[in-house]
């Protein structure tokens, strides 16, 4: 993972209230984002913010204009910071993106670039939104892939389960946070 990252994505106060993450799936998050540190593995955390009333949603995109009618996500609501079980430390980097993909409207990709990152390790929630639309628009880009299962949540098991088990496989290389970090001690 010399030139890889490890990508905490949409784990805020407001996403994980709605996943119902309990404590566990915290501490495993931070034990992970913990041993990519120790071993020098950029951790970089994406959020999803929106700016007040949601103008760069369009009308058309039904899940975004939910959303922003319900007023989620908004830039500087207490309900988009990175939750604190698994808050950034003063190295990380910290990303906004304005659509389910951690790429589509944030600069990730040009901080990877820059940094020669070519390897991404992705955690988050939800396993059917933000790591599916990072994880095929990574592919495209053509990163390589590693998906930490346990580090993944969706508020649905079914969906996460066929995800992880199924899908993700043939993509990326699907493994849990222990044996993730077993790979990196010395």
């Amino acid at each position: 993972m010399a030139n890889g990252a490890l990508l905490v994505m949409d784990v805020q106060r407001s996403i994980v209230d709605i996943a119902e993450a309990d404590a566990a799936y915290l501490a495993r998050l931070a034990r992970a984002a913990d041993a990519a540190r120790s071993a020098g593995i950029p951790v970089i955390y994406v959020v999803i913010g929106l700016r007040p009333g949601g103008p760069e949603v369009s009308t058309r995109n039904k899940a975004l204009s939910a959303v922003v009618r319900d007023g989620l996500f908004a830039e500087g609501d207490p309900g988009t910071e990175i939750h604190p079980d698994v808050a950034p430390r003063q190295d990380d980097i910290v990303v906004t993106k304005r659509r389910a993909s951690a790429f589509s409207g944030s600069d990730l990709d040009l901080v990877l670039r820059a940094r020669g990152i070519d390897s991404l390790v992705l955690t988050g929630i939800a396993t059917g939104a933000v790591v599916l639309a990072t994880l095929y628009q990574a592919a495209d880009l053509d990163f390589g892939l590693t998906v930490l299962a346990d580090g993944c949540l969706d508020t649905d098991p079914d969906v996460h389960r066929f995800l992880v088990e199924k899908l993700f496989p043939r993509q990326a290389d699907v493994t849990t946070i222990d044996d993730w970090c077993r790979t990196l001690e010395p």
